[in-house]
C-alpha cells in the first residue's frame, strides 16, 4: 500500500475515492462536504485518520477522500464503514440537491410547461406525493426506502472503484430511481390538469350563483359529518326541493357524488343567505360550497338551533 505524496515517511496514507460533482448539479459544494463530516464523525475515528480535499474546477468539483493507518486504526478495517457512511451521505445529498432539478427536467422538458407559477405547483404536487411516510399502493416509496435504494447502489460502486461521478451514476446507475421521478412528475401533472379543469368548473358555478337570483331568503345547512346533510328553511323546517327546478353538478368525475348532489341542490333552492352549521369546518365539501356561494354563506360551529341536530349525543335519537 503505497504512500500517498506528501505523507509523512512511514505513515500509509491511501487515497480510497473521488468524488466528482457537477457545478449544474448544485454551487453548494460545502453542502456535500458538511455531509461527509459529518458522515465520518460518526464512525467515530481517530482523529485526522480521514481527509477530505475539495479542489473547484470549471464545471465540477471533485472531492478526495484518503485516510492513513494509525495507531488502533487500520485501514482495511474502517474502509467498509467509510464506504458505507460516504454512501449514506451521498445518497441523501442527491435526494436533496439533484431530485429537484431531475424532476424539472420532465415537467419543463419532457411535457414543455414554461410557465413558473405551473411549474412550481406541479413541483408541490411532487413533493406531496414523495413525502409519502409511508408505503401506499400505487404511491412512490417513502422517503427513506427511496435512500436506502439509491444508497445501496453507490455502496456497491465504491466497493470497485476509486471514482465516482455523480452525473454518470444518476444517468447509467439510477435508472429505476429516475424511472420513479418520472412517475411522480407525470402523476402530479396529470393532479394538476385536474385540479385546473376543477377550478374552472368552480369558477363557472360561482359566475352562476351570482347572476341567479335568490329564491327563498335564507337555507340551514347541517351538516352531521362526512357525507351526511339536512337543509332546512328560516323555521328550521325541512325544504321540499321537489318545489325548485332542478340544478345538475357533476364534478368532473372526482368521485364526490355527495358533493354534487348537495351542490345542485343548494344552486336549486338558491338562498339569499346559507347557514353552514358544521362540526368539521374544514372538511372538503365545506370549503367547496363556500367558495362556490362565497359572500352569502355564514359558518356556524355551536348554536342553540345546530346542537339538538349535530350533537353526537342526540343523533341517535334525532336520526335513527
Amino acid at each position: 500500500m503505497p504512500a500517498l505524496p506528501g505523507a509523512p515517511k512511514g505513515v500509509i496514507r491511501m487515497e480510497l475515492f473521488t468524488l466528482i460533482v457537477p457545478r449544474t448539479v448544485s454551487e453548494d459544494k460545502e453542502s456535500l462536504r458538511q455531509r461527509l463530516i459529518e458522515a465520518f464523525d460518526l464512525i467515530h475515528m481517530p482523529e485526522g485518520a480521514v481527509q477530505l480535499e475539495c479542489k473547484t474546477h470549471r464545471h465540477f468539483f471533485a472531492m478526495q477522500i484518503s485516510a492513513e493507518e494509525q495507531t488502533g486504526f487500520i485501514l482495511s478495517e474502517w474502509k467498509t464503514l467509510i464506504v458505507k457512511e460516504t454512501a449514506q451521505a451521498l445518497s441523501a445529498y442527491i435526494m436533496s440537491q439533484a431530485e429537484t432539478k431531475l424532476l424539472r427536467d420532465v415537467i419543463t422538458g419532457t411535457y414543455s410547461y414554461e410557465d413558473p407559477h405551473d411549474v412550481q405547483a406541479i413541483e408541490k404536487y411532487c413533493a406531496q406525493l414523495l413525502d409519502q411516510p409511508e408505503e401506499t399502493e400505487g404511491m412512490p416509496k417513502p422517503k427513506v426506502l427511496r435512500q436506502q435504494k439509491i444508497s445501496s447502489v453507490v455502496k456497491s460502486y465504491l466497493e470497485e472503484h476509486t471514482e465516482l461521478d455523480l452525473q454518470g451514476l444518476i444517468r447509467f446507475r439510477l435508472a429505476d430511481y429516475r424511472n420513479e421521478l418520472k412517475e411522480v412528475a407525470e402523476y402530479a401533472i396529470d393532479e394538476f390538469i385536474m385540479d385546473q379543469q376543477y377550478q374552472e368548473f368552480i369558477s363557472l358555478l360561482k359566475y352562476f350563483v351570482y347572476i341567479q337570483d335568490a329564491k327563498i331568503p335564507v337555507a340551514h345547512l347541517m351538516h352531521r359529518g362526512g357525507h351526511e346533510f339536512t337543509l332546512l328553511n328560516e323555521k328550521m323546517a325541512p325544504i321540499d326541493t321537489k318545489e325548485f327546478d332542478t340544478f345538475t353538478v357533476e364534478l368532473l368525475d372526482r368521485e364526490i357524488n355527495f358533493e354534487d348532489m348537495i351542490v345542485s341542490t343548494l344552486i336549486s333552492v338558491a338562498p339569499q343567505t346559507i347557514h353552514i352549521h358544521t362540526r368539521d369546518p374544514e372538511e372538503q365539501v365545506i370549503k367547496t360550497i363556500m367558495q362556490i356561494f362565497e359572500d352569502r354563506t355564514r359558518i356556524c360551529t355551536s348554536c342553540k338551533g345546530c346542537q339538538p341536530v349535530l350533537d353526537i349525543s342526540n343523533k341517535d335519537q334525532l336520526y335513527p
